[in-house]
Order: structure tokens, then sequence, then C-alpha cells
């Protein structure tokens, strides 16, 4: 059987498969912010205030695909040692804001509905360019925090356009999901969702850390670059359709140094108990089985 490899097709299959998760994830977590402003306004009277409510949404999309297309395409023009420097600080950053992001979604979605609710009258007060600037903060975290995620796939970017693309589709997804949740078409379970797909993100931002590490190693700030864990070319394919979809998902190398690993296992344990246990209450472990119809509530 001829690999799938050899058409090219894996390399763009995968690069949009995964960024397409991750705008599917985050495109909904954001449709579901504008939801709940968009149904707070309409339920109060005030359908004035949704074109400035759409207008901070788009302003917050444009933010996102400047800052991928930046990620991208930004280190095109510079040297290389200076491209690994500049990808390396990034996907540190980037680890960090998305750490940050994922581990407060975990714990603030309990009362983010009622805070979206109590902003957004607040803004409605205030004028258009608050409510504005109220669309724009609740969705441009998001976008900023799918771009950052986008670090990953920088040094597979370079074939083509296909994970911006993947990534628009999967927020394509996330939009048409929106609006049949608000319609009452579709039911989801919020809290598993959201439960999965969090540690699907810890799993990605791990990967997006150890590319990190390696890139600053390769410039000479990290040592250990010849230290290698473990070496598995000799039966691992990379350019295989498995080696596309670990390497274009995960950031997975058959060769990775040793700080690599420690890196990804540390961040992965630490971060993943962190997580599991921010979604604990005192009576119940784990998600919960409901599907957060209180925390997600769109009702006034």
């Amino acid at each position: 059987m001829i690999p799938l490899a050899a058409s090219g097709a894996p390399s763009v299959v995968t690069q949009m498969f995964g960024s397409g998760l991750i705008g599917v994830r985050e495109g909904l977590e954001s449709g579901i912010v504008v939801m709940i402003l968009i149904a707070f306004a309409v339920k109060s009277g005030r359908r004035d205030a949704l074109k400035w409510i759409w207008a901070g949404v788009g302003v917050a999309l444009a933010l996102m695909i400047g800052t991928f297309l930046i990620i991208q395409f930004g280190t095109s023009t510079v040297s290389s040692l200076a491209a690994e420097l500049i990808a390396g600080i990034a996907s540190i950053v980037a680890v960090v804001i998305v750490t940050f992001m994922v581990l407060w979604m975990r714990k603030a979605s309990a009362s983010i509905s009622g805070e979206l609710k109590s902003g957004l009258s607040t803004a409605m007060a205030a004028g258009p360019a608050a409510v504005m600037g109220l669309a724009f903060l609740a969705v441009g975290r998001e976008g900023l925090e799918t771009a950052l995620l986008m670090v990953g796939y920088a040094e597979s970017s370079s074939n083509g356009p296909w994970p911006l693309l993947g990534l628009l589709l999967g927020i394509l997804v996330a939009v048409v999901l929106t609006v049949l949740l608000y319609r009452g078409a579709v039911r989801i379970d919020f809290a598993r969702f959201f439960y999965y797909t969090g540690l699907f993100l810890i799993v990605v931002a791990a990967g997006i850390a150890g590319y990190g590490v390696h890139a600053l190693q390769v410039y000479g700030w990290l040592p250990g670059l010849h230290n290698i864990a473990f070496d598995i070319t000799s039966w691992y394919d990379q350019s295989a359709w498995y080696g596309e979809v670990l390497q274009g998902i995960f950031n997975f190398r058959p060769e990775p140094t040793r700080l690599q690993v420690i890196v990804w296992v540390a961040y992965v344990a630490i971060v993943g108990t962190l997580f599991v246990m921010r979604g604990r209450s005192p009576k119940r472990a784990g998600p919960a089985p409901s599907t957060k119809s209180d925390s997600l509530s769109v009702s006034s």
C-alpha cells in the first residue's frame, strides 16, 4: 500500500485537522460568550446594542487572524537562527497564556454568564463604545489564545495556508453550532465538552512547550541540544501518516532531547492535575454530568 504521505495529503489533512479542532473548541467557547451577550441585549429590549457587540466581535476576529499571520509568516524574512529564537520565545509565551486561559475558564465557567450580563448592563448604560469594548475583550482573549495555540504549527506552515484554512473551517463549524444552540436545535453537554477539549489543549500546549525548548536549544539559550532522550527513527517514519498526525497536532519528534521530555512530562503532570482539581467540588469530583445550563444560560 502506498503511504498517504507520498501524495502530500497527510501534511495538508493533519495541519487542517489539528488547527480545525482548535478552531471548533475556541470558536464554540467564544460563541457561547457572544450568545450570552446577544440574548441579554435582546431580552433587555436593547437591540440597538447588537451592532456594537458585533463590531467588537469583528475587531477581535481581526486581531486573531492578524496575530496568526504574524506568527505564521513573520519569521520568513529573518535568518534561520533568528527564526528559531523568535519561535522559541513565542512558544513559551503562548504556553504561559494558554495555560492561564485554560485554567481560568475551568474555574470561571460557573459564573461567566452572570459576569457577562452584569458587564453588558453597565456597558449599555455607558454607551456604544463600552459595549463594543466589552464584546472585544470577552471574545478577544479567546481569539488571542487561539492564535497563540497556532504557534505549534509554525514549523510545518511553510507548505501553504492549510493551518489557517483549517482554523477558519473549525471556527465556521463553531459558528453553526452556536446558532443551533441559540435556537435550541441542539444540546451539548458543555461540562464534558470543555473538560475533554481542555485536556486536549493541555497536551497540545505541552507539545508547543517542547517545540519552544528545542528552538531555544538550537539557538543556544538552553543546554542539552545533543543530549537525546531516545531515538526511534530506525522504525518510526515521520513522513508516514502517523508521523504527520503526531507532528502536525502534538509536535512529536522521534528524537527529542532530554530537556524536551522533562518539560513535556512536567507540564502535562502539573497543569493536568491543576486543571482536574480546579473543577472538583468537596462533594463531587471530575467533570459534572450536567450541561452547565445554569452557568451558560442565556435567559435574562
